[in-house]
């Protein structure tokens, strides 16, 4: 399949209180995880990545997609333009909260280039890495990797996206807490 990523400058951060309908999404690799009373779905998408985890009928769902992309208003409880640095927390009710980090990263063509190696190196051990084609003939390919550490009352997704044509990496920490942990 053949996937190309949008520029960094087109992306948003999202998260809602509901599902999202997956047909929104083009989606390359998916994996569930069920820990605790919690349980999760983290897919790595056309333009970012997606969670949505599920604890005792409550639907929190994390989307860092293009800003172009057609989502819903509803239920929205963040929105922020992917760019500089960023965090921020809710609580959701009595016990359960989420919070999120996320910094946009420039970098020197070496420095980049090495940044790139790494991911594909630890992605052979841990987590979920998608190669997208690259955007240009001889260009490099962008990657999107996403480590998920699971507790049982917490969940931890990192997601790392890379941006060749921006040489910039755009790193994404998100927090699922119950029972006040």
């Amino acid at each position: 399949m053949i996937s190309v990523r949008p520029k960094v400058a087109e992306l948003v951060y999202q998260l809602y209180g509901r599902s999202l309908h997956p047909e929104l999404f083009e989606t390359y690799q998916s994996r569930t995880v069920e820990r605790g009373s919690y349980k999760a779905t983290v897919q790595i998408t056309s333009a970012g990545h997606l969670v949505c985890w599920q604890y005792h009928g409550l639907i929190l769902t994390e989307v860092a997609a293009a800003a172009n992309h057609p989502l819903p208003q509803r239920r929205r409880l963040m929105s922020y333009r992917l760019k500089g640095e960023r965090t921020d927390r809710v609580d959701i009710r009595a016990g359960v909260s989420y919070e999120m980090k996320f910094s946009l990263e420039p970098a020197d063509e070496e420095k980049f280039a090495a940044y790139q190696r790494e991911l594909s190196l630890h992605a052979t051990r841990h987590g979920m890495l998608q190669r997208f084609e690259p955007s240009a003939r001889f260009g490099s390919a962008a990657l999107s990797y996403v480590n998920i550490d699971c507790r049982d009352k917490v969940l931890c997704v990192q997601a790392f996206h890379t941006f060749p044509d921006d040489c910039a990496v755009l790193k994404i920490q998100s927090w699922y807490r119950v029972g006040g942990a």
